[in-house]
Formats: structure tokens, C-alpha cells, sequence
């Protein structure tokens, strides 16, 4: 049945009405839901909701600025204007696609055409026309301004010649690759993914084309492809911008530049990398703003917060952050820092690079290439007179030793390492080369983190736990401290939070990320363990006696009062090192 005889059925127009509309559709390329707008007959909502119900299709409405820039390059951008339909979001392989006239079958074979090609499922949901004008603002906002810098490159470098050859481009002054089109492509993509709230932006060669992917929220999202052909132009640009040399290709390059983008200034931390296409980059967003600035609202809190400030204040010893890249041990570095930083303390730091600028913090960027590394520096630092040191990571066992003596000198230092967990801290330490012995006197915390995706406050809802995911959750619960036990008393008819997705958070169930921690005091019976033999699996026992909730444990008892899912605690923490 058609919407203008549902309407006609539930008398909402009458039989005059209805044959005059059958008419007009006969006599236009119009379809009748934009004749009964343009007639102004019902309002779209309940147009929408009418043709929900016939179709048996969700009617959903998003909000432009919900939606990610990472997924718009699911469906492309003349696609989605001519069929009106737009990718709104995607979860494993299941894309979520809007609709404005999911009964046309042009539409769906286009869909169908596109899921084979990408190879994703998907599942169609009904939006209206608005709301399709609306997200294709977005839409059109990255694809049309970059087609159009590439419309102007096209005008300013054409002679007489049909093509632009890549050799043309790739041989272009730095004066011209700095006019209006390449500059103006490259400010595109910075907007977007600071607009889009990346953390990293990729430029990476493929075989013939050049890929844009964005991270978002710890996961990276193909987000524009660009011709290959500008692949050098766009590359040398950024090497401009972060005084790079343009002409060497054959080695990586570090850099870094800032902009200014609605009053605030956001600075990139730019790598070049040499592959067999061509040049890659990438370029850490670093953006004060959305920057984690406390404990709390990384994440941490009790028993473990109160470990580390009680470090914090000794007159001497070690606090090391573990992790691997990217699991935000700089930010919980950083914080620290912060709450150390008072007028009577001295604070100088080692980093490599320094992601942040600390107001009353000496802080001073290692360059390995003329020969000031870590380990020279904190040589050096030591005349300094500081009462904290932060080292930005304890890579090789001279910058281990130089640490682990300026902790018994009468100096805070805090650093970071590469390892699973927190007990994993005390072995690493030891195969730097340091004597056992040093490892109790100095070494005050070890605290590991990884980072979630937490839960949209906004959607989330209780569900009852499948039967593997609420044992799991049990078995978890056992382990911690009775304190905490009782907290959470659970049962088997205990629930847990989900959320599905909204509008708010563009319909994929998160919004953001924190820490879930573990921490490990160095406490005399540890120390006895370190001394008599540093085994990771005793050192293990030692800290559950203790009461240290470990990073799972932690993100469970996140998931319990609905901060992140049970899912995502899973995902980051099932990589993890178990201990035998």
C-alpha cells in the first residue's frame, strides 16, 4: 500500500485529495513522499513514521555532527546523493545504513553492489529527507572541498596538456605546492579530524591512490582517498609546515607545527616514514582541550589513586608506568606532573617528544641524533637541582641504572616501560641490568594501564548477561578484595549495563575513552620476593594477597556501574599476559 492510500485509508486526506496526488505522480519524477511535503498535507515525522510502520523498517534521526567522518567513505559521496542513503555507523563488519527510500530498488541494488565490492553486511534503517540533507552536509563538507582544491590544482597546473602526470606534480616547487590548493586540502583534513576529535591522522601511499584514515577513539577509520598523483605535493606540504626537508625521502623525519583553529591552538607531531609506495605520515593530534586533566576523569580512583599519591609524596624513589604504545601512560605521566607542580618543587623532564607544554615545568626534548639521549640527560639533570624527574621512557639498562641511582639520591622519578602488567615491571627492571637489590630501595608503584571506549551515558540501558559472559564476571568478582566484594554483591539474576547506540553517540554505543589500572605496591613482602627470587608468577600471589585489583578486575567493576561495556573490557584485556 502506498502512503497516499494509508493516508486516504486513515481519512487524513480525503478522495479528492488523494486522486489529484495519484495524478500529479503520475506526471513527475517526484516520489510521493515529496509531494505530500511540498503540499505541506502531514509533517515529515509523521510521514516517516507512517511509511516505518508499512515498511516495518526502524526510523531512526541523527544529528549531522554525530555522525563520524571515518565511515562516510563506506558508500561514496555521488551514491549517497543520488540513491539518499548514508552510512550512519558501523560494528565489526555490520554497517548501519539510512535510508530515505529504502523501497526503491535501484537503491538496493546500488547497496547490495557496494556491500559485495567492500565486502561488509549492513542494515537499513529509514531516515528522512531533512535528516539526509543535514548528515550530507558533512558528507559533502571533506569530499566537496578536497574535490574542489583538486578542481583548482587541476586549472593552475594544466597547460596545454589533457593529464597532469605524477612527475609533475611530484617536481613542484615548494613555493607552489604552498599556493591555495595543496594548502588549502591539507587545512581540510586538519579540520576534520580535529573537528572529528582523531586523535592521529595516517597519509598513507597505496598502489594507486593515497589513503586519509582517522583514529577515533583508539580505532582507525578510512576517512578520504585522494589521487595518487598529489601524493608527493600533499606530502611535501606537510614537511613545509613542519620545517621537514622536502627533498629527503630515503629516512624517517620527525617533526612538529601548530595551528590555530577557533581560538585554540592545536599542535600535530608529525612522522615521516619511507615505504615502498612512497612517503607515509603521521601526525599526533595534540589538542589541549580535550586533553585528560586529572585523575578522575582518566579513570583512577581508590585504593590504587591512594597508592599513588602516597608514592607521590616520599622524599625519594621510583613510580613507572607500564603499557604498551598508546595505552595513555604519558597523559597519566603528565597528570602527575601536574599535581606535583608547586611553587617550592623544581620539576624537569626528559621527553622524546614532549606531547604537552606544562606551565613552571622545565621540560626538555632528547635529540639521539647530536647525541643528547636519555641517558645523557639525566646525567646532566642532576645539576639541575630538581626534586622530580620525569623520564620519558626507560628504553636501554644505561638509562635504567642512570634512573634507578638518581631514586636513591634523593629524587622522584617518574618513567615508563614496555611491559604486560604491573608485576611484569620488577623482571623487566632486572633484565635492564639492574641489581636486584636496587629494584625494593627504589622502586615505590608499578602501575599498567590500557585504555576503553566508554559507554554513552546517554543510551545506556540494563540487560541480563549471557551465561559465559556472567560467569566470566564471577569468577572475576572472587578475586577482589572483600571490601570490594561486598560492593558488589552479585547473584545470578544480576544485570549489566549495554548501550546500543543514539543519536548522541552516533549510534555506536561509546563516547570517549579511560583507563582501567593495576597497581603494585612495593611493599616489604614484595621486596623479600625480590630479593630471595624475582618470579613473576610469585610476585603475582604476593600482589592478590595485597589486594591489587588488576586491570581486568578494574574494568569489570567499570562495566558494573556502566562506565564501559563488559565487551570492551574483554577486548583490551584478553591480549594480556596471563600468568601460569
Amino acid at each position: 500500500m502506498t502512503l497516499i492510500e494509508e493516508l486516504a485509508k486513515r481519512k487524513i486526506i480525503d478522495k479528492a485529495t488523494k486522486e489529484s496526488l495519484i495524478e500529479e505522480l503520475k506526471s513527475t519524477k517526484e516520489r510521493e513522499e515529496e509531494i505530500l511535503l511540498e503540499r505541506g498535507l502531514v509533517s515529515e515525522d509523521f510521514l516517516f513514521n507512517l511509511k516505518s510502520y508499512l515498511l516495518g523498517l526502524e526510523f531512526v534521526k541523527v544529528a549531522e555532527q554525530d555522525i563520524s567522518s571515518a565511515i562516510l567513505d563506506v558508500i561514496p559521496r555521488d551514491s549517497a546523493e543520488f540513491y539518499k542513503m548514508v552510512p550512519l555507523k558501523k560494528e565489526q563488519e555490520i554497517v548501519t545504513v539510512g535510508m530515505v527510500f529504502p523501497d526503491d530498488l535501484r537503491a538496493q541494488e546500488a547497496l547490495k553492489f557496494l556491500s559485495r565490492q567492500q565486502k561488509f553486511e549492513y542494515k537499513i534503517c529509514l531516515i528522512t529527507l531533512s535528516n539526509f540533507k543535514d548528515i550530507f552536509k558533512k558528507y559533502q563538507s571533506l569530499g566537496k572541498e578536497v574535490s574542489t582544491a583538486l578542481e583548482d590544482l587541476g586549472k593552475q597546473l594544466q597547460t596545454k596538456k589533457e593529464t597532469i602526470s605524477e612527475e609533475e606534480i611530484s617536481q613542484a616547487t615548494a613555493t607552489r605546492i604552498s599556493e591555495a590548493p595543496i594548502s588549502k586540502m591539507v587545512a581540510v583534513i586538519l579540520r576534520h579530524a580535529v573537528d572529528g576529535k582523531a586523535s592521529d591522522i595516517h597519509i598513507e601511499p597505496l598502489k594507486d591512490k593515497t589513503r586519509v584514515r582517522f583514529r577515533l577513539d583508539g580505532s582507525l577509520h578510512s576517512s578520504l582517498y585522494l589521487p595518487k598523483k598529489i601524493h608527493a605535493a600533499v606530502i611535501a606540504r606537510i614537511k613545509i609546515l613542519s620545517n621537514l626537508k622536502i627533498d629527503e625521502t630515503r629516512i624517517p623525519q620527525d617533526g612538529r607545527f601548530s595551528i590555530e583553529m577557533d581560538g585554540q591552538g592545536i599542535d600535530f607531531r608529525v612522522s615521516s616514514f619511507p615505504t615502498m609506495l612512497g612517503e607515509k605520515i603521521e601526525m599526533r593530534v595534540l589538542n589541549s582541550t580535550q586533553r585528560m586533566d586529572s585523575f578522575e576523569s582518566l579513570g583512577l580512583g581508590g585504593s590504587a589513586l591512594e597508592a599513588i599519591k602516597e608514592a607521590s609524596k616520599m622524599p625519594y624513589g621510583m613510580i613507572l608506568a607500564t603499557g604498551p604504545t598508546g595505552c595513555g601512560k604519558t597523559t597519566t605521566l603528565y597528570i602527575l606532573l601536574e599535581s606535583l607542580n608547586k611553587e617550592g618543587t623544581n620539576i624537569v623532564t626528559l621527553e622524546d617528544p614532549i606531547e604537552y607544554y606544562i606551565e613552571g615545568v622545565n621540560q626538555s626534548q632528547v635529540k639521539p641524533e647530536i647525541g643528547y639521549t636519555f641517558a645523557n640527560g639525566l646525567r646532566n639533570i642532576l645539576r639541575q637541582d630538581p626534586n622530580v624527574i620525569m623520564v620519558g621512557e626507560i628504553r636501554d639498562s644505561e638509562t635504567a641504572d642512570l634512573a634507578i641511582h638518581a631514586a636513591l639520591t634523593g629524587h622522584i622519578v617518574i618513567s615508563t616501560l614496555h611491559t604486560n602488567n604491573a608485576v611484569g615491571v620488577i623482571p623487566r627492571l632486572i633484565d635492564l641490568g639492574v641489581k636486584p637489590f636496587l629494584v625494593p630501595a627504589t622502586l615505590r608503584v608499578a602501575l599498567a594501564q590500557r585504555l576503553v571506549r566508554r559507554s554513552c551515558q546517554s543510551c545506556k540501558t540494563k540487560i541480563v548477561p549471557d551465561d559465559k559472559t556472567k560467569e566470566m564476571i564471577l569468577q572475576e568478582i572472587v578475586g577482589l578484595p572483600s571490601e570490594v566484594k561486598k560492593k558488589y554483591n552479585l547473584n545470578n539474576d544480576f544485570t549489566i549495563w549495554h548501550s546500543p547506540g543514539c543519536n548522541l553517540c552516533g549510534r555506536t554505543g561509546y563516547s570517549g575513552r579511560m583507563g582501567i589500572f593495576e597497581v603494585l605496591k612495593v611493599t616489604k613482602e614484595v621486596s623479600d620476593i625480590i630479593l630471595a627470587q624475582p618470579d613473576e608468577k610469585k610476585l603475582a600471589e604476593e600482589a592478590e594477597k595485597q589486594g591489587m585489583i588488576t586491570m581486568r578486575q578494574d574494568g569489570i567493576i567499570k562495566a558494573l556501574e556502566g562506565l564501559t561495556s563488559v565487551e570492551e573490557v574483554i577486548r583490551v584485556t584478553e591480549t594480556q599476559t596471563e600468568i601460569e
